[in-house]
């Protein structure tokens, strides 16, 4: 453990401990530079004293969303020359239709980080007292219950590896300070004067008022965030063995024991679950729907909720995440069975092979070889003396609503021969002098 005179180098070699390879999200503003100079810093330190080097690296995230965007990339890049960090930008493109621009740059950001972070490497940003204090004035105005006010931790796990904010215990004043002392450029992004966006507006208008009556005001916000993390992490302790009985291997949540408890706990486990898959906190008005909507619907129903990206549905009463996927009904690709086929939406690819797969018959010279999404009407299968309707057919398989219309169908001209990976139809039975046609899908891993 290396010691400092400075308490901002000695805590954030404390919280940096033991890691030596580090990507920060830097946008030339104040925090970030700040952070930046520390790292800087520390590192210069473990080299004086012969440690292990730091490899520091530095990512900026272009949102194009002022005029002065590219100047910013310019400033940002200037300052990692002459510190000797490497540095990369990214452009991105914002989607607002769900939570507006703020919660669109955010998520953008976090996304960018996320494919940019390499093995062993950890994220810092630099996140200060006062946005903490923020974060939970804005969590209060969202209604959000405990998870929610619990604001952002100093650590957390984030795309397999670790993200720091060093910087969560430091206020702003402090930080400006020290950039004054050090002779510290930074980036006044004007868009922090406009008062339309909830966080300005607090920036601006609320927390001057606060600090002025209460001057230990963020301080006493960040204790009751700290407090709010414990209890939920104390729930997580509790309901952790009630959360693993109920989840299937294949990560979908049993509803049939959720309905002989309180509504409070079913949110609680409901929360939790969802939280395990990656889905955003959901709204308590949200949880009531899915659990009225599809968990409790009628037994013949096929229920759907859109809950961000993800649709929940319900298949043998179970509760699944299911990701948003493209509709693939009525598409028709032609295969030339010497090649490999590409499915669409991720699907995967398809060869013949002389391995492992399903076996047909072989096509004929005029029987041209297609593979199509989607059925509808009565079919007949290997196995089955009589035809089912294919509704009947795929539930009798054990094929979830969802996966029905992503099961690619090989046909040779307009005859169904087989549902790959499901079943041989009557059509594509293999004849007693044919060495037959084996088709392999290789899938690709289900996106999480």
């Amino acid at each position: 453990m290396i010691h400092h005179d400075e308490p901002l180098l000695t805590m954030l070699a404390e919280q940096i401990e033991p890691h030596k390879k580090i990507l920060l999200g830097f946008s030339g503003g104040l925090d970030s530079s700040v952070l930046l100079h520390l790292l800087v810093r520390l590192r210069a330190q473990y080299q004086q004293l012969g440690c292990e080097l730091m490899a520091l690296r530095a990512i900026h995230i272009h949102h194009g969303l002022n005029s002065k965007a590219d100047l910013w990339v310019e400033h940002c890049r200037q300052i990692c020359a002459d510190w000797l960090v490497d540095f990369r930008t990214e452009n991105v493109s914002l989607d607002t239709r769900q939570n507006g621009i703020e919660a669109a740059a955010r998520d953008a950001r976090y996304q960018s980080f996320q494919r940019e972070l390499q093995s062993g490497e950890i994220l810092t940003t630099a996140q200060h007292l006062d946005d903490q204090a923020e974060t939970f004035l804005l969590a209060l105005k969202r209604g959000s219950g405990p998870a929610g006010v619990s604001s952002m931790p100093v650590s957390m796990p984030f795309a397999g590896t670790t993200l720091i904010r060093p910087l969560l215990n430091v206020s702003r004043a402090v930080l400006e300070a020290y950039a004054q002392a050090q002779g510290l450029k930074w980036i006044e992004d004007d868009s922090n004067q406009d008062d339309r966006y909830d966080r300005n507006f607090l920036r601006l208008h609320i927390m001057p008022l606060l600090n002025q009556r209460w001057p230990h005001f963020p301080q006493a916000v960040s204790r009751s965030a700290d407090l709010c993390g414990e209890q939920e992490r104390l729930l997580d302790e509790l309901l952790s063995e009630s959360l693993n009985a109920l989840t299937t291997s294949e990560g979908a949540i049993s509803i049939p024991p959720l309905e002989n408890y309180s509504e409070a706990k079913r949110n609680a486990l409901l929360r939790r679950w969802l939280n395990q898959h990656g889905v955003k906190m959901p709204a308590r008005e949200q949880l009531q729907r899915i659990w009225s909507e599809v968990a409790l619907a009628r037994q013949d129903a096929e229920p759907c909720f859109q809950l961000g990206p993800y649709h929940i549905r319900r298949y043998r009463q179970q509760l699944w995440r299911v990701p948003q996927y493209q509709p693939l009904a009525g598409m028709v690709l032609e295969w030339n069975t010497e090649q490999e086929l590409a499915l669409p939406d991720g699907l995967g690819t398809l060869t013949r092979t002389e391995e492992s797969g399903i076996k047909v018959r072989t096509p004929d010279d005029t029987e041209p070889v297609t593979i199509r999404f989607g059925i509808q009407g009565n079919i007949r299968i290997v196995g089955r003396q009589h035809s089912r309707h294919s509704k009947k057919l795929w539930q009798e398989l054990g094929v979830a609503p969802w996966l029905r219309e992503r099961t690619p169908l090989l046909y040779y001209g307009e005859e169904l021969i087989a549902a790959l990976g499901v079943f041989v139809t009557k059509e594509g039975a293999c004849l007693v002098d044919d060495a037959g046609f084996t088709v392999h899908w290789k899938k690709n891993p289900v996106p999480d």
